[in-house]
């Protein structure tokens, strides 16, 4: 295994910055992707794929939290409002999608979430240093085994779920987006 390179500040600074640009664009993707599904499908689970609407886009939501928010400061004042243990717990990393209404809250719940994640996400990503950026991180991470690369893994996963978006809206029988 190569040993990673050493990057001074201002290339961590200038790949923070790029992952923020990148992440800006995975997200207005995401939404131009989301916009004219109708709310009665977003929890039905086509045939011949395990998820559904709902289930991406609250895990997109719990997935920014993670990657942009909790692995590079920990939890701040305010977190459990913007991530709830039951977002955390019903779209984490290795959870199920289900068509339970109980369980799944309904469209504009789910976009307010994402929303108020993301708006706090680019909030603070543009305060991170490049010591704190720095920092070891585990897996996931792109590139580098540092918070960067956490941060940098973040549109990386955003377009891997905005693929699976655009393959549950053409089994719903939506037209492409592009």
């Amino acid at each position: 295994m190569s040993e990673t390179p050493k990057l001074s500040d201002a290339e961590i600074i200038h790949h923070r910055d790029m992952a923020v640009g990148q992440m800006k664009f995975a997200r207005d993707y995401t939404l131009n992707m989301l916009d004219n599904i109708p709310a009665d499908l977003w929890n039905v689970i086509p045939a011949g794929t395990p998820s559904c609407i709902s289930w991406q886009v609250g895990h997109l939501a719990v997935a920014e939290y993670g990657l942009m928010l909790f692995r590079q400061r920990g939890r701040a004042e305010g977190d459990i409002e913007l991530m709830p243990g039951w977002l955390r717990k019903n779209f984490g990393k290795g959870t199920q999608p289900t068509t339970a209404l109980a369980v799944t809250p309904p469209r504009e719940e789910l976009l307010a979430i994402l929303d108020a994640i993301h708006q706090r996400s680019m909030l603070d990503v543009a305060g991170y240093t490049a010591a704190s950026l720095a920092e070891p991180a585990d897996m996931p991470f792109a590139v580098y085994p540092m918070k960067l690369g956490a941060l940098m893994f973040a549109p990386l996963h955003e377009s891997i779920h905005i693929g699976q978006i655009g393959m549950i809206r053409r089994l719903l029988g939506l037209a492409p987006v592009r």
